[in-house]
């Protein structure tokens, strides 16, 4: 197997392939048929077709057999790539790194995560809390779960005396999850496993059980049929689980479709959050000691986003965007927490906070321009100090228990692998804890931040990272990444995989679009609903602005993004198919006039509405839904639409009818293809193993359809 070369000293030449060729290669490409029904539904008097709509039915054989032929046809495809095995061996030896955790006490142990290099899945290790950490032991190994890596570890919980460990597991990527309990000293299985758990957390009420959510199981399909009533539960070890007490989410006449529930660290009280939809929800809490307490509002409306932070007995420390787009934290008394009551400690600023808090204080990151600031407050809402950070970049782990002296956290940025600091707390001091021996030198790349106008005239920010020199001649391989959705900040942070694309010679260009949470609820809010467009729009100006100034052009250029950025790549390619040469729609929402129909999709509301809820808001959707706007007789971009067959979050029917779609009307040459990964879901607790293949799949697609016969060098300084 060749190793692609990418010394300083290599002669960097980028060759492109001869178009006759390549388009006979694609011509030639024929495809599955794919059967159409004559389905036909009907929103406020307007009838839609939806030929594929056989396709939701996951159970069928009929549908397996489509995935399978689907699949074969892709990998036909991608055989002829010459590179392809290139591209495996590169990402393979810089994925091959040891990666190791910040410790972390919990009762006689300290513990930490790390994986050797190319393990599956990461392994758990502990060590006596006074002892050498050479000394430490194998805790739990996610990697013995199933013999193909495909089972993950999900969420974690210990005991407030760490003497008992709750773990969910993920079989094939699904949202579904199993808890187990472990005694810690015997490593023995306490009680039965709790099934059919899915958007939960595990918190402790002493030693005696824990708290957890879940949906009951759906009639029908478990990766597609609807779950929209959550509930909290409380499982009492050495019970069995149909005992469990349903403590928040039976009510008949108020339905939650996200439910939490968490025990304060002084176990006075129980915190439940309930909402309807991804964004705005209520807030209770119950005293815990008291026998027959009631549950206490502290929020009761779905306008405004908080949850608790704190709390000294009664007093209380919340976060909120009540009065504040980007945030504040405000004190309360749990005797009287109304919101008249609220006392500002630390105030909205111009920058969104994300605060935590560890050793008897708060710090607050704040997200400028999507790079981090950090602050150290008292409880009292004085600045301590600004914390020192080692460079530009995105930090995490500001956390730790009051009772701790020091803490650990992360320091990133997409061309620095992350690191980890140790922190004093009462210094407030940084010293280096690790760094990675990866086999990659950050030097020789660069990110730079450039601010573009949008159609309406908004300022957006936008990161680029290539290898320092290279040529603006337009004609460098370039993916431009976005995601614009459900408040979620893009913040910067080192990828292999996109180490591997740079080192190639790509530029990789991530735009902060609005929808997204750079700049608050108001940026949030700019991205939704019947503004929804505004977010395409701000992508579609980024790769404009790239190609005006010479990074790429069309045939070069590829868009991508996952979930809410699925969507937005669908709905990019379909108005703007001339914007790209290539597009790569991953686990997309895709059928917008259908998402509300499956697993949890209805609390998508917030960001998207439904067609149901006006004839206004349906002809919306309808007029930018991926699926629907397809065009006969249109030339898209070569599309690699790429999902996984247990997505039960947004459910792989979405890419099915999209990839189907494309395929019976893609007028140009260049190929639609649909690569269905088996046993994985929306994209957590896949294997190393099944996530190296997929990028090497997708640069080897990319790349191809960019014209390259070979790989291009880690330079693009020659002529096209």
């Amino acid at each position: 197997m060749k190793k692609l070369f990418y010394g300083a000293a290599a002669l960097l030449v980028l060759i492109s392939c001869k178009e006759d060729e390549k388009k006979q290669v694609n011509m030639a490409m024929t495809y599955p048929q794919t059967k159409k029904v004559d389905t036909v539904d009907v929103y406020h008097g307007v009838e839609v077709a939806d030929p594929y709509r056989w396709l939701e039915d996951d159970r069928s054989e009929e549908t397996g057999e489509w995935v399978k032929s689907q699949n074969k046809t892709t990998q036909e495809f991608l055989s002829q790539i010459s590179y392809r095995d290139e591209i495996k061996d590169r990402l393979t030896n810089l994925w091959n790194y040891e990666k190791v955790g910040a410790p972390f006490i919990e009762g006689d142990y300290a513990y930490f995560y790390k994986n050797n290099g190319l393990q599956n899945q990461y392994v758990i290790y502990r060590y006596l809390k006074d002892s050498d950490p050479e000394t430490a032991e194998v805790f739990l190994d996610p990697n013995t779960f199933s013999k193909e890596g495909t089972t993950s570890l999900g969420g974690t919980s210990f005991t407030k005396d760490g003497s008992l460990f709750a773990y969910s597991i993920s079989e094939g990527g699904s949202d579904w999850r199993k808890i187990i309990v472990l005694d810690v000293n015997s490593m023995k299985q306490v009680g039965d496993t709790i099934v059919d758990v899915k958007f939960s957390g595990m918190s402790w009420k002493g030693n005696e059980g824990f708290y957890y959510s879940s949906y009951d199981k759906p009639d029908g399909s478990e990766l597609s049929a609807m779950t929209d009533r959550h509930k909290l539960y409380y499982h009492k070890l050495g019970t069995p689980q149909s005992e469990d007490e349903v403590i928040f989410g039976d009510n008949p006449n108020e339905k939650y479709r996200y439910v939490g529930g968490g025990v304060t660290d002084d176990q006075k009280y129980l915190v439940i959050s309930g909402s309807t939809a991804t964004n705005g929800g209520k807030l209770w809490m119950k005293e815990l000691n008291v026998k027959n307490a009631p549950l206490v509002a502290v929020v009761d409306n779905f306008d405004t986003n908080t949850y608790l932070i704190h709390n000294e007995g009664s007093k209380l420390w919340l976060v909120t965007d009540y009065n504040a787009p980007n945030r504040r934290i405000i004190t309360t008394d749990f005797s009287n927490p109304a919101q008249d009551t609220w006392k500002d400690v630390i105030p909205e600023t111009e920058h969104v906070l994300s605060p935590s808090t560890g050793g008897g204080y708060i710090f607050t990151e704040y997200m400028v321009d999507a790079v981090s600031q950090v602050k150290q407050y008292d409880y009292n809402g004085e600045l301590v100090r600004e914390v020192k950070l080692p460079g530009i970049g995105n930090v995490g782990g500001f956390g730790a228990k009051e009772e701790d002296e020091t803490l650990y956290y992360s320091f990133t940025n997409y061309t620095t692998p992350g690191s980890t600091y140790l922190y004093n707390i009462k210094e407030g001091t940084s010293e280096l804890y690790r760094k990675p021996n990866i086999k990659f030198n950050s030097e020789d790349y660069e990110s730079k931040q450039v601010f573009y106008t949008s159609k309406d005239g908004t300022q957006i920010p936008m990161i680029i990272s290539y290898k320092k020199g290279i040529a603006l001649n337009g004609k460098n391989p370039t993916i431009l990444y976005g995601y614009g959705g459900f408040n979620i900040s893009l913040n910067p942070g080192f990828s292999v995989t996109r180490a591997a694309w740079m080192e190639m010679g790509g530029v990789y260009a991530v735009a902060n679009l609005r929808g997204g949470g750079e700049y608050g609820k108001k940026w949030h809010d700019a991205g939704t609903k019947m503004q929804k467009q505004n977010v395409f729009d701000d992508f579609i100006a980024a790769g404009e602005w790239l190609k005006e100034n010479k990074y790429t052009d069309t045939k070069h250029l590829a868009i991508q993004g996952g979930s809410n950025g699925g969507l937005l790549v669908g709905a990019t390619m379909t108005q703007r198919p001339d914007l790209a040469g290539v597009a790569f729609p991953a686990v997309g929402v895709l059928d917008m006039l259908r998402y509300n129909k499956f697993t949890s999709g209805a609390g998508w509301s917030y960001d998207y509405g439904t067609a149901e809820d006006s004839p206004e808001m349906f002809e919306y959707l309808k007029g930018y839904s991926p699926l629907h706007n397809i065009e006969e007789g249109v030339s898209y971009p070569a599309t690699m639409v790429t999902t996984g067959d247990h997505d039960d979050r947004v459910v792989p029917a979405h890419s099915f009818k999209f990839a189907a779609e494309l395929q019976e009307k893609q007028a140009g040459d260049a190929p639609t293809l649909i690569r269905i990964e088996t046993d994985a879901g929306h994209g957590a607790g896949k294997s190393t193993e099944q996530q190296i293949q997929e990028w090497t799949d997708i640069y080897g697609f990319g790349l191809y359809n960019m014209g390259y016969e070979q790989l291009p060098e880690a330079s693009a300084k020659v002529k096209m």
